[in-house]
This record gives structure tokens, C-alpha cells and sequence, in this order.
């Protein structure tokens, strides 16, 4: 019977949720939107469709992103959104499949709750959770279970987790609400104030990917955005620069360095040496802005190395790890029979 079962494991991210299915790997990849029509409650779309309707929609229509800074912020609508997702991704199954779930480190046990409910809902046999840092790390190709200190800072869309990780657990961990969305805002309100021109949540990321600078270019470059002028109301375009990228991005990355900063503070000497001769890894899509691995560097001096594909990386640890439910679940088994004993 074991052969009807998938066991899947998700990267439920604030911008992006990726699904992991044992046996074929990351199968899926979309952005953690939805689009919901008012009157019906129906959902009119998810993922890339509904992403592209966001700011876009009449009154009757709303899109949005059911997690927030790493968490679930509308339960029903996550609930609803894991069940497409994992339809989607094995299909139709005999038997429930059981989940595996990253969370950031910093996580509430109200929050964890939360989500392995939303899972188990959704169509999960069972629900297991798995730290954010562990989970990169592992995708990475980390050997977690030395015991050597390893250090993991994880940004991503919702947050920033920034981890020191030895014989397979977190010695020493900040998890952060500064990451992707904090600077899509900080950029918003630099445009804003600088260019009196209002841009949508889209545009921003967009400048952010392209031009987003943490440290200073060699090279200046620009991108054209378009917007609403605030003082006509009309439509404009403005043509942006990399150094203005650098201003407007400042209190973030000075946020996150600063995290960085004080877990290096809070590290054992000696796991504090091993990640002095081994460098610090940098994964999640954060990991791509221009020059955050140069100003962590500078900030920290420690040689830092960005993850091979650091934007799959917490999906693809999270994925590893279903070959440990095995154990995982044996203990659970072992655990209800006492407490049924005992009872």
C-alpha cells in the first residue's frame, strides 16, 4: 500500500511556495497569491495568474497573499491554497500524503499550530515542521550532523533567518520580520518621496531584482519604471539608478546585517572559529541582491558564499528530509501509546 502514498514536502514562503515530491523533486514553483471573488468566495485563480492581478483588480475581485512575514495571516485562504497546491502536484492520491512544512526559527507555538492544522485540512495524513536554517542548510548540501558550526543566513520573502547549526539542531538563531517585502516597501516609499510618483508592489520588485543594489556598483545602472505622478494624478516614467536602489534599500540591509551581527555575537568560541575558516552561507532569494554577501563580508570579516541555488534550497532540504519521516513517525507511534497507557 506504501507505493499509493506521496510524501511531499512544502517551502511555504511569504512571496513563493515551492512543493517537493519525494522521488521526483521540486515539482512545482508559484507565488504565494491568490485571487478570490468577493461575492462567491470562489478562487478565480492562483500562483503566477493570480500574482499578475495584483493591484489590477475591480472591486469584487481581490488578490491576496495569505502569509505574512512568514506566517499565516488568513487561515481559510492557506488552508484552501495548500490543497490546490498539492493537488497540483501529485494529483489524485489513495492515500492522504504525509507533509513536511518549513517554518521560520522565530515561530510561535500558536503559529505552528496554525499551519500543521491548515496542512492536515488541506488533504495531510500528517503534519511534520521543519526550521527554516536546517532546511537550507540541508538543500546546500550541508552535512548537519558534524559537529562543526555552520551558519545559515536565509532571506527570504517574509524573513530573515539568520542560524549557527551543529551535530543536526540550532545552537544559536535570530529569525527577523526585514527580508524580500521590506524592501519591496522601503523602495516604495523611496520612489514615493523622491520622484513624488507612486509605484505598485510589482514594480518595486521589479527594480529590486534588477537594479537592487546592498553595495556600491563598479557600474551604474538604470531601469525605467512607470507610475501615478501624486501631484497631477497622470501617469509617468522615471528612469532609476542603482545608486538610488543603494539609498533606498539602507535601513533593510543594515537590519540584516546588523542580525548577522549579534548571532555571531551570541556563538559558542569555538563553533565561532569554525565559521571563521569555513565562511558564512547565504541562501533564499535575498541572497541574490547585488553585493549582500560583499557588505556582510565587509561587516562581519568572514568570507561569505551564496548557496548554488539559493532560491530552491529550503524546498530541496525540506524534500531531503522526508527521508526521515520514517523515523520521525515511529516516535510519534511510540509517544500516543505511552500517553493511551498512561491514560
Amino acid at each position: 500500500m506504501a507505493a499509493f502514498r506521496t510524501d511531499v514536502g512544502i517551502d511555504l514562503g511569504t512571496a513563493s511556495i515551492l512543493v517537493y515530491v519525494k522521488g521526483k523533486g521540486i515539482v512545482l514553483k508559484e507565488p504565494s497569491v491568490v485571487a478570490i471573488d468577493q461575492n462567491t468566495n470562489k478562487f478565480l485563480a492562483v500562483g503566477e495568474e493570480a500574482r499578475k492581478m495584483l493591484g489590477r483588480t475591480p472591486g469584487n475581485i481581490i488578490a491576496i497573499r495569505p502569509l505574512r512575514d512568514g506566517v499565516i495571516s488568513n487561515y481559510d485562504v492557506t488552508e484552501r491554497m495548500l490543497k490546490y497546491f498539492i493537488q497540483k502536484s501529485i494529483g489524485k492520491f489513495i492515500l492522504r500524503p504525509r507533509v513536511i512544512i518549513c517554518v521560520p526559527s522565530g515561530v510561535t507555538e500558536v503559529e505552528k499550530r496554525a499551519v500543521i492544522e491548515a496542512s492536515n485540512q488541506a488533504g495531510a495524513r500528517k503534519t511534520y515542521l521543519i526550521e527554516e536554517p536546517i532546511a537550507a542548510a540541508i538543500g546546500a548540501g550541508v552535512d548537519i550532523t558534524e559537529p562543526n558550526g555552520n551558519m545559515i543566513v536565509d532571506i527570504g520573502g517574509g524573513t530573515t533567518d539568520v542560524a549557527v547549526i551543529s551535530l543536526g539542531g540550532i545552537v544559536v538563531s535570530r529569525s527577523i520580520k526585514t527580508a524580500g517585502d521590506e524592501c519591496d516597501e522601503a523602495i516604495t516609499k523611496y520612489i514615493r518621496k523622491k520622484y513624488n510618483m507612486m509605484i505598485g508592489e510589482r514594480s518595486a520588485e521589479d527594480l529590486k531584482v534588477n537594479i537592487g543594489s546592498a553595495y556600491k556598483r563598479e557600474k551604474e545602472v538604470f531601469k525605467e519604471v512607470r507610475g501615478r505622478n501624486l501631484l497631477t494624478g497622470l501617469p509617468m516614467n522615471v528612469k532609476v539608478s542603482s545608486t538610488d536602489m543603494l539609498e533606498a534599500l539602507e535601513e533593510p540591509i543594515q537590519q540584516i546585517g546588523e542580525t548577522v551581527h549579534a548571532v555571531l555575537e551570541r556563538t559558542p568560541p569555538e563553533l565561532a572559529a569554525d565559521i571563521g575558516n569555513k565562511g558564512i552561507l547565504m541562501t533564499g532569494g535575498g541572497a541574490l541582491l547585488y553585493g549582500m554577501d560583499k557588505l556582510i563580508t565587509e561587516k562581519t570579516g568572514i568570507p561569505v558564499h551564496i548557496a548554488n541555488d539559493p532560491i530552491s534550497c529550503v524546498a530541496i532540504g525540506t524534500g531531503k528530509s522526508l527521508d526521515w519521516v520514517e523515523v520521525l513517525e515511529s516516535s510519534l507511534v511510540e509517544d500516543s501509546s505511552i500517553r493511551r497507557y498512561r491514560g
